[in-house]
């Protein structure tokens, strides 16, 4: 701890960087924990969809308050004071599916009131609504992309580490589309996810969400040996996967800590290497048998080699679109080729099993830019576009799927100077950094066999940036 940082850590220190806006943030409710209220239930037309969903996840929702001049009262001041809920609501679900006149957003606003002011700690407000691209007219269309706007403007005024989050469905999608997402977004595995709109549509196959989802199934995690890729082999591992942890033989150690601590494998190769996804392939036929298969495979391996775009070589440039986005693309195509040579030849042993999951990781910096981080940001923002075009060509059960995560406290952000710490930590609406397993959560989420009808999205875990879509 530098000078500066103890002096704003002080007594006088603390209340000095309080008046500026940096007091400490509110406490978030992570891991699968419940909220303590009940679960809040508005249907702003006649979709039974979130309430099909919501029996499906075991939960039993209570009406909603409504704010209308005759649930108002008058205090002694002459205001009026909004109806108010006799305990706390956890979780607030308006189900505006079938939204398609703009009038009907009245009864949003209506809902949503009185539970702004009586949402719980670590609340949650789940707005559903109708993909764009369904609407017919345009009426139907602002309404839809409307929903965007307000819910975002919700999480920006939302307190107390509450998170606001909008799940556009297709007019295929069911309530078993729908579980693993509500699932996610109730508990407090999305503590960081808010201010954030990802689309939900049909699965090919039903899949029930289960406590276990990974239970029999290989997960293998690049870039596993610390940080975030560390926390999300240890996310898989605790779901019930077998995770085969991947990072340079440099990480050896390390890698292999993890790898025993979480029962899994470690392999040690550099992901930039030819023939890279069928040394994973051969890892995994070698170790885990004959008949193993993957079933997801995490893209977490990157780096970054920031420079002023006047001061940034071909050396450094290249490093990271390889290593950030040409090693992803390359080890995809070779373990989907395999997958589908496979089907005639039987030489997919170790590849992709039916129905995998592929997650690449994104950035805000991909997303908005970043000073310094030419090489970075694109090799982010190709992630993305890389992701929703393999998305589009992918058949049967596969998904392809990525996350971008904002500031994540690891140990690499540790070393940023006290006071720029600081500031990155409020730039979200949350207030803080997430934490590693944040990112591990999301992408667990993301590769569960009951997420099938998610494909092709980018999930931001930023705690809602106020950079950026």
């Amino acid at each position: 701890m530098n000078i500066l940082e103890t002096i704003l850590t002080s007594g006088p220190g603390r209340l000095a960087t309080k008046q500026l806006g940096l007091s400490d943030p509110p406490k978030l409710r992570r891991g699968d924990i419940l909220p303590a209220g009940k679960v809040v239930l508005a249907v702003t037309g006649a979709s039974s969809l979130s309430a099909r969903t919501l029996a499906l996840c075991g939960i039993t929702p209570i009406d909603p308050l409504f704010d209308e001049p005759a649930t108002r009262t008058t205090v002694d001041n002459g205001k009026e004071k909004v109806a108010s809920y006799p305990t706390r609501p956890g979780v607030v679900v308006v189900d505006a599916t079938d939204m398609v006149k703009l009038d009907q957003l009245e009864k949003i606003r209506s809902v949503l009131r009185p539970a702004m002011h009586d949402l719980e700690k670590s609340g949650r407000v789940i707005l559903l609504g109708p993909a764009p691209g369904d609407a017919e007219g345009h009426e139907a269309r602002a309404v839809a992309t409307a929903l965007d706007g307000l819910m975002r403007t919700i999480g920006k005024e939302l307190r107390a580490g509450s998170t606001a989050n909008l799940i556009r469905v297709r007019p295929e999608t069911t309530e078993h589309d729908l579980a693993s997402s509500m699932n996610f977004l109730i508990s407090g595995r999305s503590a960081f996810v808010s201010g954030q709109t990802w689309e939900v549509g049909a699965a090919p196959t039903e899949v029930a969400d289960q406590p276990q989802p990974f239970a029999g199934r290989i997960v293998v995690v690049t870039g596993a040996a610390r940080g975030i890729g560390e926390a999300i082999a240890r996310t898989f591992a605790r779901d019930g996967a077998t995770v085969v942890a991947v990072d340079l033989p440099a990480a050896g150690e390390a890698l292999a800590k993890v790898a025993v601590e979480i029962g899994g494998s470690a392999l040690q190769l550099d992901i930039t290497a030819a023939g890279a996804a069928k040394s994973i392939r051969n890892h995994i036929r070698s170790v885990h048998g004959d008949n193993a298969h993957l079933w997801a495979i995490v893209h977490n391996a990157g780096i970054t080699r920031d420079k002023l775009l006047a001061n940034l070589d071909e050396a450094k440039w290249k490093q990271v679109i390889d290593i950030n986005l040409k090693a992803e693309m390359a080890i995809n195509a070779d373990l989907l080729d395999a997958y589908h040579a496979g089907d005639s030849s039987g030489d997919n042993a170790g590849g992709f099993a039916d129905g995998g999951r592929i997650i690449g990781i994104a950035s805000t910096s991909g997303i908005a830019g970043q000073k310094g981080q030419t090489n970075y940001a694109a090799s982010k923002a190709g992630v993305i576009g890389y992701t929703q075009s393999l998305a589009a060509t992918l058949s049967g059960d596969f998904t392809a799927n990525a996350v971008a995560p904002g500031f994540i406290e690891t140990d690499m952000t540790a070393a940023i100077p006290y006071v720029s710490r600081e500031i990155f930590r409020c730039t979200n609406s949350l207030s803080q950094g997430g934490r590693p397993v944040d990112v591990a959560e999301t992408i667990a989420y993301l590769a569960r066999p009951a997420s099938g009808g998610i494909n092709g999205q980018i999930v931001r875990v930023c705690g809602q940036n106020l950079i950026g879509q």
